[in-house]
């Protein structure tokens, strides 16, 4: 577990020697102090940038910055070596400060290849520091990236601060002094050496990356070697290179913080965890049946290796497999949970409507990514809200709920068991990929904080009354009958059930009555009311849902800073909406919805409340950006 310690304030002070915007080419070395850093490492697929993100960005919060990162990779699980198509990346953004998002623009890109250089440069500001292996600048290379000419050469660098430094020859003269290294183990080694430089320009601890190098190669001495000398190789290159361009910079860590114990999760962990800590507080058998589809794999894999915390999982043959599983689960008395992304809740949608007209418990954990069909499945978007909202036949509407960020997606899948298991409902949970791949760090809560979950399972009837499988308490939900216990006998099925008794009902008169109840306990399931930050006499509505918060909190700062007026809300529950969102629209002369979709959330909103709701829409398989959204605030202003 990466622990990322509360600083107090003063712990580490530095000075600002230079501006952030001092630009030394070439005479002595520079030190600033920065607010902020955002810094991409890209490479091929095989370059290991996903590694070295992971690594910094745990360095990064054992040093108490406040951390965003965005992973990004390609579809392939091998794409053509040395392309565009086959670049893999990782973005950290890390701060003095509070932050929301992983940055719009790099200060800084580690291009391991021409491929990864060809494939961001054209998101860099001029300005930006671009640390590159120039070794890796062959004909060869430069053919496959689509270069004619070298970049290198021809001027295309000329606005941004370039170290061009051979790692390859470096570290190839490294292995020559490693009893059995070969020059394959060196060309491995690049991410480290990378790692290591800068680690060294960014001052980030590197006792936790060595230590994570000596535990992870243990079993390889050879291999362990080759890795530490390269990371050290490459801090030392840092340290002693006159002619290196960047000098050293540094960013405080957080002061502000709340005191507690924190650590870095993405949102798979984070929703892992959440689901765990409900099967505790429920003291029911968590049961995650899944079949994996890119990213909510990820969840499976993560839950298999948590047996021991009691969970049990089940890859299963198919997706609606999954589904009927989950719900048995359920039905045994179990808590039962399966997690897709937008194919398989395509299949998943009968045994959805099924568990509505059982009237039990069933978590569906939905990571969007984008679509239609296989789409593009390495790919963040927004575009399953529609479906899960309405995606069943016949009148069957499900509670849905929305995470919003990393470590948000705790507390929404611990909400989500909450709902389920008392309502008797199924509910569905949207994540995506953007929050399940993106980590931050995450104030761990105490345990004995967390409200308990009571099943309030059938008990065993009096033996003078006859058992009422769907009589309903206040919150109109059913008995959750085991099956097994003394005197609760009922039948189950997808066929309409008569009201109380549960027997199979084909009156007219008594579907419309359970039509209607189904819809009433959905509909009154307690949502909190919607929280607006607004500055007073803004005119101007934020509305967002989902992964947007963190770019839509970054663009209403920006914009505040400015000196002009706003409001901003954010979602949670899609379904049942809160109470007071009806007063909160009309509060506002205007009202913008920015989502990763063709504007799925401002169609319902515009039904429900018949509100002219204005769409930020973007659908191209990226998240949305701090300065979107402020360009879109200003455009709305004015």
């Amino acid at each position: 577990m990466l622990l990322y310690p509360r600083l107090d304030n003063g712990e580490r002070g530095y000075v600002r020697t230079m501006s952030a915007q001092a630009r030394v080419r070439g005479v002595g070395r520079r030190e600033e102090a920065r607010e902020r850093v955002v810094v991409r490492f890209a490479g091929d697929s095989g370059d290991g940038m996903q590694l070295a993100g992971g690594r910094f960005t745990d360095a990064t919060a054992l040093g108490g910055n406040d951390l965003a990162t965005f992973p990004d990779f390609p579809a392939e699980i091998r794409a053509p070596a040395g392309t565009v198509a086959g670049v893999s990346s990782f973005q950290v953004h890390f701060a003095s400060r509070d932050i929301a998002t992983p940055g719009d623009s790099p200060d800084m890109l580690v291009a391991m290849n021409p491929a990864a250089l060809k494939a961001n440069l054209s998101q860099l500001k001029a300005g930006a520091s671009i640390l590159l292996d120039e070794d890796a600048f062959s004909k060869r290379n430069l053919m496959k990236a689509g270069y004619a000419v070298s970049p290198l050469e021809d001027g295309a660098l000329r606005d941004f601060e370039v170290m061009r430094v051979p790692m390859t020859t470096l570290l190839l003269s490294l292995a020559e002094g490693i009893e059995g290294a070969s020059s394959r183990d060196a060309q491995h080694a690049r991410n480290l050496f990378a790692l290591g430089l800068v680690s060294w320009i960014y001052d980030r601890p590197t006792d936790i990356t060595v230590r994570w190098i000596e535990a992870k190669f243990s079993k390889t001495p050879v291999v362990a070697e080759m890795n530490l000398r390269a990371f050290k190789a490459g801090w030392n290159y840092g340290e002693t290179t006159e002619s290196l361009v960047a000098g050293q910079v540094h960013v405080a860590p957080v002061k502000d913080l709340p005191a507690g114990t924190y650590r870095t999760v993405n949102g798979t962990t984070a929703t892992a965890l959440g689901l765990i800590a409900a099967s505790v507080k429920s003291s029911l058998q968590l049961v995650l049946a899944a079949y994996p589809i890119t990213p909510a794999s990820e969840l499976l894999h993560e839950l298999a290796r948590m047996g021991r915390a009691g969970v049990r999982t089940v890859q299963a043959e198919d997706e609606i497999a999954a589904a009927g599983m989950a719900l048995g689960a359920s039905y045994g008395g179990a808590l039962g949970v399966s997690a897709t992304s937008g194919p398989g809740m395509d299949l998943k949608a009968e045994t959805i409507g099924l568990a509505a007209a059982l009237e039990l418990p069933l978590v569906v954990i939905d990571v969007q990514r984008a679509g239609p069909s296989t789409g593009m499945p390495t790919k963040t978007e927004q575009a399953d809200l529609l479906m899960a909202l309405y995606g069943r036949h016949g009148e069957s509407p499900v509670p849905v709920l929305a995470a919003s960020s990393p470590a948000q997606c705790f507390d929404a899948a611990l909400e989500a068991v909450r709902i389920a298991v008392r309502y008797r409902t199924p509910v569905i949970l949207l994540s995506d990929l953007f929050l399940a791949n993106s980590s931050e760090p995450w104030l761990i809560p105490e345990a004995a904080q967390l409200a308990a979950i009571d099943p309030h399972f059938a008990k065993p009837p009096n033996p003078d009354a006859p058992f009422l499988p769907y009589a309903r308490n206040d919150d109109l939900a059913r008995p959750w009958a085991i099956p097994g216990t003394t005197g609760a006998q009922h039948q189950i099925g997808g066929l309409e059930k008569a009201d109380m008794t549960g027997t199979v009902s084909y009156d007219a008169s008594n579907h419309a009555l359970m039509t209607r109840l189904r819809a009433a306990k959905v509909a009154g399931i307690e949502v909190p009311d919607l929280r607006v930050d607004g500055d007073e006499g803004a005119q101007l509505l934020l509305l967002g849902w989902g992964s947007s918060e963190g770019a839509i909190r970054a663009g209403v700062r920006r914009v505040r800073q400015r000196g002009l007026k706003v409001a901003r809300a954010h979602l949670h529950h899609m379904n049942p909406l809160p109470g007071n969102l009806r007063q909160v629209l009309s509060s506002y002369e205007r009202v913008l919805v920015p989502e990763m979709n063709e504007g799925q959330l401002a169609r319902v909103l515009r039904a429900e409340y018949l509100v002219d709701v204005r769409s930020h829409a973007k659908v191209e398989g990226r998240p949305l950006f701090a300065s979107e959204i402020e360009a879109a605030i200003l455009g709305e202003l004015g």
